[in-house]
């Protein structure tokens, strides 16, 4: 059930962004990972995450609560990403 929600979170994501992106201004960047950094895809899938949850918080409209809802989904894939870069330490 979580894994639908998800995905359908995801897919959320992606249309407000690419309507946030219209309107909107950019969002702040994170510096970029060093090229030799481990686990360049997780940091990367942070920084994106990063970005969306940003043009969410953003947007112009509520979508009915889904964007909310879409936001509390990036900050619970954002708090695994950052648990799995802890538990390589």
């Amino acid at each position: 059930m979580f894994t639908k929600r998800l995905g359908a979170a995801a897919a959320l994501v992606v249309l407000f962004c690419s309507v946030a992106q219209a309107s909107a201004p950019t969002a702040p960047a994170r510096p970029a990972a060093v090229a030799h950094e481990k686990h360049v895809e997780i940091n990367q899938a942070i920084d994106a995450l990063d970005k969306a949850r940003w043009h969410l918080q953003h947007a112009s409209h509520d979508f009915g609560g889904h964007r909310v809802e879409a936001i509390g989904a990036i900050d619970a894939a954002l708090n695994q990403l950052h648990m799995a870069l802890r538990y390589d330490r």
